[in-house]
């Protein structure tokens, strides 16, 4: 076992790469601007580390280290390249090509849905660096807006297997949801292995999110496991903005991988949108066999893997009964408590990625409150561990803001399953940034006939962002 430590400008790391800059820190550790002394070139760094309060197992270490050299094997455009895996104190690093960009969980946040052609452009330069890599043997498994980098230079993806290598995956060996599922394909809800196709299934669900503004499974973000459900019974809203981007997505959003194109055929189809040509997708796809019976099995595998329900077989005859309730057990205060410190490892680097995270409750202020108040936010640290109580967290917070004063808070987090939601400010204590001295010409006055001390603040309620009803608040 093995725990992080962090790192400091000027490091050397391996013997070779300076560190310059950190550049954000998220939940599966932190990036660095640095350079590589030996062939003089910038790179970016990644030092792979365990969740706040956690040790990194020799087992993870391993395979992100190998995840890192199979994904050393894809050398295209579209793709951010990985130039080195080595090890720093035991923990992974892998390093990386440095590439100046915004993701596009970033740029949704901002601007939100996105035009069609634009989408479609994005699609097309992802699809053909996943052609190329299913090409190479390498499976990307965690296809997502957060994983999708917008440069001057078009779009690439990165991560490529090191989410999933690092422990990072959306449902945990347990059952339990971890962060946002509407990117999973439904084989991999069913417990199934990824395969190539799994990646077109994501790439089409973030697609979709991009030009419809919501995910293919509607914005119920209170229940993780009803989204994952909806996954795996077929449940996708029609997109209604897509326009000629329809029936490509719906194609990359099929039940079983048979039925989806690959990820060149989904490039074609992309590019030909871009182009304002003619592609006729359907007649290039496998043909569905027996497809209301695989349907009515895929549902009920996913019931049986994930342990939430009990189906008696119907008989003979008997017509169909709707849909059974997903039952989750709740999650474990360890898990809520990781789920806190995961959230707030995202800050203020990633609001975007952060802003999937939280409940429907939490995201009531709006996301452009959100993401002005945490432009405010230079550095976050944790300095009381989250400790669970029932559904509710509490976590102390020092917040470091633009104008260099400091703010020490303890917040009182209510989750809906692993996304929080509710956030009560319980103390805070502002110091602000030293001043530079000035001269002040002494005003006497009389003083007041009956000082009155003021009574305390009440605790006040924060909405991600939002506090109160003054405009802006925090939940760390």
């Amino acid at each position: 076992m093995t725990t992080a430590r962090s790192a400091a400008v000027g490091e050397l790391i391996a013997g070779r790469y300076r560190l310059l800059q950190e550049l954000g820190a998220g939940a599966m550790g932190s990036v660095w601007r640095a350079f590589d002394e030996r062939l003089e070139r910038r790179v970016a760094v990644k030092r792979v580390l365990p969740s706040v309060g956690t040790q990194l197992d020799s087992d993870v270490r391993d395979r992100v280290l190998r995840e890192g050299r199979i994904a050393a094997r894809l050398q295209h455009p579209h793709a951010v390249a990985v130039f080195d895996v080595v090890e720093d104190g035991g923990l992974p690093v892998l390093v990386m090509e440095y590439l100046p960009s915004t993701s596009l969980a970033e740029v949704l946040l901002e601007r939100g849905p996105l035009p069609v052609g634009e989408v479609a452009a994005i699609g097309a330069q992802i699809a053909a660096a996943l052609a190329a890599a299913h090409a190479a043997g390498v499976v990307h498994r965690d296809i997502k807006p957060g994983n999708i980098l917008l440069a001057e230079d078009g779009a690439k993806i990165t991560d490529f297997g090191i989410a999933h290598a690092a422990g990072d995956a959306t449902i945990t060996a347990t059952g339990v949801v971890a962060g946002t599922p509407a990117y999973l394909p439904p084989e991999t809800v069913h417990g199934r292995r990824p395969v190539p196709k799994s990646d077109v299934y994501s790439l089409g669900a973030t697609l979709y999110t991009a030009v419809e503004g919501v995910t293919p499974f509607g914005r119920d973000l209170e229940n993780p496991y009803a989204v994952l459900y909806r996954i795996a019974a077929g449940e996708m809203r029609p997109p209604s903005q897509a326009g000629p981007l329809t029936p490509v997505l719906t194609a990359m959003l099929a039940r079983t991988p048979a039925d989806r194109p690959s990820a060149e055929e989904a490039c074609d189809a992309l590019r030909a949108i871009v182009d304002c040509r003619a592609f006729p997708l359907t007649a290039r796809l496998p043909r569905p066999r027996h497809r209301l019976l695989a349907s009515i099995a895929a549902g009920l595998a996913a019931l049986a893997v994930l342990a939430y329900v009990l189906v008696d077989k119907p008989a003979v005859g008997t017509p169909p009964s709707p849909p059974p309730a997903v039952v989750a057990s709740a999650p474990s205060a360890a898990q809520l408590e990781k789920a806190v410190a995961d959230y707030y490892a995202l800050l203020p680097a990633r609001p975007g990625d952060a802003w999937q995270r939280l409940s429907a409750a939490g995201q009531a202020q709006g996301a452009d409150a959100y993401r002005q108040y945490w432009a405010t936010v230079t550095r976050l640290a944790v300095t009381t561990a989250p400790r669970a109580e029932g559904g509710t967290v509490t976590a102390g917070l020092t917040l470091t803001l633009t104008d260099g004063s400091t703010v020490r808070e303890t917040h009182r987090i209510v989750l809906d399953g692993l996304l929080l939601g509710a956030d009560t400010l319980v103390t805070s204590e502002r110091t602000a940034a030293a001043a530079a001295p000035v001269t002040v010409t002494e005003v006497r006055a009389a003083p007041a006939p009956h000082p009155v001390e003021a009574a305390p603040p009440p605790a006040e309620k924060v909405e991600h962002g939002k506090k109160g009803g003054k405009g802006k608040g925090r939940n760390g």
